[in-house]
């Protein structure tokens, strides 16, 4: 800006009763977003957290005209993609696509993660939750989660359940539902949800509740045995399946979510316009249909109301993984 430019804007500002300081900041701050927008997925490529940040990039993309890139950055469970976002400069310009994991259960799961999931992000918008399915072989003889319930206590540690490993969301969704029914089940950790779903429809161990996408064909077709999902209210693709909540569990929830934080510090305007954008992106026809593919379910939130879901996150998985003496791979 030229200096006779810079002594208008001046002169306008101080005729509204704004100082030197306002004059800077006007000539310094272009409207955001003016530039590039990154967004940090802390796993390898391919992965639902993945699929949910190039989704909503797009939509971004498409909102605002500034190029949104994804950048992988895995490892740790997450933690070293987590802590990237949050040394980074609070300018709305790198975000984190955050889950389940990353901002609820690694603080319990390592004793030195390096980012605090509360003081070190600013909540963006919770995006979407996953229900998971407790599913079992057809030849164990319960229907109910009553009924396996009453088999696990007559049988206990002989039932095995399988996971995608150690600190998985199959893992910690199973060592809760052990919690609150008070059962014995044998933990068989497998490297990935594939070989344990493989084990499963063998015979080799008798349970999993794992998300929704991974087991809804083999519930359709008769090869496994839906007993109750994980999420407050029923699954559209699986009206006839109980939560455990109606099982006689009351409050049970063990959804595996996903949502977006910037770092700590990061303007509220940038944040407000943020959620804003990704709330109205979650009902395009285009992302609904990405999300059911998913076996996803999209979240409209506010920024305070997806924080407050982090925080009784925290506090939920903790005892959790302390009672199940569960340990990162």
């Amino acid at each position: 800006m030229n200096p006779s430019k810079r002594n208008l804007l001046a002169a306008a500002l101080a005729a509204l009763g704004l100082g030197p300081a306002a004059t800077l900041t006007a000539i310094a701050q272009p409207a955001w977003p003016a530039r590039p927008i990154h967004i940090v997925v802390p796993f390898t490529p391919g992965g639902s957290t993945d699929i949910l940040a190039r989704s909503i990039g797009k939509e971004l993309q498409d909102a605002w005209g500034q190029p949104v890139v994804i950048d992988n950055v895995p490892g740790a469970g997450g933690s070293i993609g987590a802590d990237k976002v949050a040394k980074a400069p609070a300018d709305g310009y790198t975000l984190l696509m955050g889950h389940i994991g990353t901002l609820a259960v690694n603080p319990s799961l390592y004793p030195n993660l390096p980012y605090d999931p509360i003081k070190s992000f600013a909540p963006v918008a919770w995006v979407a939750r996953v229900p998971n399915v407790l599913v079992v072989h057809p030849s164990v003889p319960a229907h109910t989660v009553q009924e396996l319930v009453a088999l696990a206590k007559a049988r206990p540690g002989q039932l095995a359940y399988g996971s995608g490993g150690n600190g998985s969301a199959a893992n910690l969704a199973t060592e809760y539902f052990k919690l609150r029914t008070g059962t014995s089940l044998l933990h068989i950790p497998y490297r990935g949800t594939a070989p344990a779903l493989v084990d499963l429809l063998g015979g080799q161990i008798q349970v999993l509740f794992t998300g929704a996408p991974a087991v809804l064909g083999q519930i359709r077709n008769g090869q496994l045995r839906a007993i109750a999902v994980s999420s407050p209210r029923r699954m559209d693709a699986l009206p006839a399946v109980p939560t455990v909540a109606e099982s006689g569990y009351r409050d049970f929830e063990a959804d595996q979510w996903y949502g977006m934080v910037a770092p700590a510090g990061t303007p509220p305007a940038v944040i407000a316009k943020l959620n804003a954008q990704i709330n109205k992106s979650l009902d395009s026809p285009e992302l609904k249909a990405r999300l059911v593919n998913e076996g996803a379910v999209a979240v409209s939130a506010t920024p305070e109301a997806f924080g407050a879901h982090i925080a009784r996150e925290i506090a939920r998985w903790q005892p959790v993984i302390k009672s199940g003496r569960v340990k990162a791979n």
